[in-house]
């Protein structure tokens, strides 16, 4: 496919960034403009001749501007093709003359859904006229160029000034404006399902019979879990920010494996309100403390298993200073991300070239800091984040995992066993409890001092999580504290905790056995709470 050259555009648009100087350089390039209400207005305010659609229709715009665009003029305009028999006569049996080049962008309807509009005006802001005709011009991409993005603007103008798009440019924008029209649909089919349900068992549930999402490439990785894999990062528009949109500020690129422990350690640091480090390793943690500021945080983090920290990934829920970035400088670390660094910070860190630093503002569920903590009602109506597991033939969703079940607050925990802890003692199972939930399942936790000692993670029993646990913190074991992030189904795993010294545990409950642990704990003078809320991680 040859060039086309532009001789008629029809522009419409909602965001009018770049519209006067694209005007301007279509009109210079000899471009004939027609548009529609808003747009021509602009349009003739730059200064820039225009021909309003009404004069191209015949018809006004009605209904409040809905109806405008959906016009046999509008549309016959866009798909014919001169070139295939008939086409030419009808044309001009009609009066109806094509266009070369069609400029529209849509309603905001995914912000005005994110901006928690009424259903009303969200309803509103679904664009009817502006996908029908970039549809129109994407399957007519033969001889007609469509543009849906600002950032396509400039290459429009200078297309209109060397004789119009080549076949392989027009190809491409079709594309472009077919996934900018499917993500669109998306959004539209998955808020429509989410809140007109159309049957009363999606209501029951609360899970609508449909969800949908475009995902956009963002990166190709050099490869995936191993070298004969291949893999790319994909991002959805419109999502909260997250790691996946993360300014990368040092080192090099990221692989997938960087990608998958970076989450989780994200995920892990900011499930605490005080400075937080989190030491992953092959998605599981080496090491979490907390601290009076990060750098002692990560002292902390880094002792429980220096070994395994060793190539790890680190996250932390503040701004990294000077004190910890010198920490870690003489640690051999793959990734450190953070919401941000100090100067002195950076300056350090950089002189590790292969060490990727990333800054990524804290997620939008994350806790606040204790200072500025909002009111507990605030909380509570926080927006639920869904999670998407793919699998052979379909996907997994479910609601994230958040430590704001009422089990996860200490004065809800019930004592079964031996006497109630002090403060300082409560306060280290409150930690271990926080911090297992990091560890895949099933996990124990040995925690001394707002710091793990001692992780036993994804193992198929719990008798061997609690070994592996111990085995990590040597003698640490007997000033630590153990959280299990699911019930123990018999005594012999708790056992092995007591055996070593443990001597306060808390875990969900509710094994058919409970009694046995319980009797388990009493006789072992241990103080067991249980929670009532499990933490699997899989």
């Amino acid at each position: 496919m040859t060039k086309v050259p532009i001789e008629r555009a029809l522009v419409s648009v909602y965001d009018k960034t770049g519209l006067a100087e694209l005007a301007g350089a279509l009109a210079a390039a000899g471009v004939q403009i027609v548009s529609t209400g808003s747009t021509a207005a602009a349009i003739a305010a730059a200064g820039v001749p225009v021909t309003g659609v009404e004069d191209v229709t015949g018809f006004p715009e009605c209904l409040e501007g809905r109806v405008k665009t959906l016009h046999p003029a509008i549309h016959a305009g866009l798909l014919a093709d001169p070139g295939r028999p008939g086409h030419a006569e009808q044309l001009a049996e009609l009066g109806i003359g094509t266009f070369e080049l069609l400029v529209s962008n849509l309603y905001p309807f995914e912000a005005t859904v994110a901006s928690g509009a009424p259903a009303a005006e969200c309803v509103e802001q679904i664009d009817i006229g502006g996908p029908a005709m970039v549809r129109a011009a994407a399957k007519n991409h033969a001889r007609v160029a469509v543009i849906t993005h600002p950032a396509q603007y400039q290459a429009a103008a200078e297309a209109a000034g060397a004789g119009g798009f080549t076949g392989e440019q027009r190809r491409r924008l079709a594309a472009a404006a077919y996934a900018a029209t499917a993500r669109y649909d998306a959004a539209v089919a998955s808020w429509f399902a989410a809140t007109y349900a159309p049957d009363d068992v999606a209501h029951e549930t609360g899970w609508p019979d449909l969800v949908s999402a475009v995902w956009t490439r963002r990166e190709v990785l050099r490869y995936g879990e191993n070298p004969h894999q291949g893999a790319a990062l994909y991002v959805r528009p419109g999502a909260p920010p997250g790691l996946a949109t993360a300014t990368q500020l040092h080192g090099k690129a990221m692989s997938y494996n960087n990608y998958g422990d970076a989450a989780a350690a994200w995920r892990t640091a900011f499930d605490f309100t005080e400075p937080c480090v989190a030491i992953i390793k092959h998605a599981n943690p080496c090491g979490i403390a907390i601290g009076a500021d990060l750098a002692e945080a990560h002292r902390k983090a880094n002792k429980c298993d220096p070994v395994s920290a060793y190539g790890g990934v680190i996250a932390a829920n503040g701004v990294v200073t000077a004190a910890m970035a010198a920490q870690v400088a003489d640690i051999f670390t793959e990734v450190l991300v953070a919401p941000g660094f100090e100067d002195a910070a950076l300056e350090t860190l950089k002189a590790k070239k292969n060490l990727r630093l990333l800054q990524c503002p804290a997620p939008a569920t994350a806790p606040a800091p204790a200072s500025a903590q909002a009111p507990a009602q605030a909380e509570a109506t926080a927006p639920q984040q869904i999670e998407w597991r793919p699998m052979d033939g379909g996907v997994l969703l479910q609601t994230a995992d958040r430590l704001d079940a009422p089990g996860d607050d200490p004065a809800n925990w019930e004592l079964k066993a031996g006497r109630a802890v002090p403060a300082e003692i409560l306060a280290d199972l409150a930690f271990a409890w926080r911090a297992c939930r990091a560890a895949k399942s099933n996990a124990i936790v040995l925690a001394v001092g707002g710091a793990t000692v001692g992780v036993g993670m994804g193992q198929v029993n719990r008798v061997d999580a609690a070994r592996i646990a111990i085995a990590r913190s040597g003698q640490r074991c007997r000033a630590a504290v153990a959280a299990s992030d699911a019930y123990f189904p018999f005594a012999d795993g708790l056992q092995v905790l007591a055996d070593a010294g443990i001597r306060a545990i808390v875990e969900p409950g509710g094994s058919i056995r409970d009694a046995e642990v319980i009797a388990a704990a009493e006789s072992a003078e241990v103080s067991l709470y249980f929670t009532g809320t499990r933490h699997f991680f899989h």
